[in-house]
């Protein structure tokens, strides 16, 4: 027999440059170190058009690299009307997302699919992850802050069914 699909999260904000790279970076990262990373696939989505195959903000790059991450193989994608069916749970980094996100599900199973990330850090302050794009260095060290507690918290809700046991390979 062979093992379960793994369980499909993407994460989505505006650009797929900073925020959403950052969450799927971060979200890969802590599955691998919990021996998970073969359970998770982790993936991330714009809502727009505007940077499609453009690698993440440098500042992006930069933060994650300083936290110990390797955000340097991302190409922005956008959320398509498929990204439903090819993904388990759709997280958006703030509610305008969300709202896009609800707009665009063809079904009450699709639209149920989305949720926002900050509703995983019960110590947040608000819903949205700010978008750093305009901003400096400190405000994407602070939003990878947060998105790596919420991630987390994302995980801890996920880890028991992902830790199920296998059915044994023959």
């Amino acid at each position: 027999m062979t093992s379960p699909d793994p369980f499909r999260v993407i994460f989505v904000c505006t650009g797929n440059i900073c925020r959403s790279p950052m969450a799927e970076v971060v979200f890969r990262d802590l599955a691998e170190r919990q021996g998970l990373g073969s359970r998770i696939v982790s993936r991330s989505a714009s809502t727009g058009d505007w940077h499609l195959g453009e690698r993440a903000d440098h500042r992006t790059i930069d933060s994650l690299a300083r936290r110990g991450y390797d955000g340097s193989q991302h190409r922005a994608r956008q959320f398509t009307s498929a990204s439903f069916a090819d993904n388990d749970l759709i997280v958006a980094l703030d509610r305008t997302h969300e709202r896009v996100l609800r707009e665009w599900a063809n079904n009450e199973d699709q639209e149920g699919k989305v949720t926002l990330l900050l509703s995983f850090d019960a110590n947040a302050d608000g819903l949205d992850v700010p978008d750093p794009y305009y901003a400096g260095a400190d405000m994407f060290d602070s939003v990878l802050g947060m998105i790596e507690t919420a991630t987390r918290g994302l995980f801890l809700q996920l880890e028991p069914a992902l830790r199920l046991p296998r059915t044994p390979r023959v």
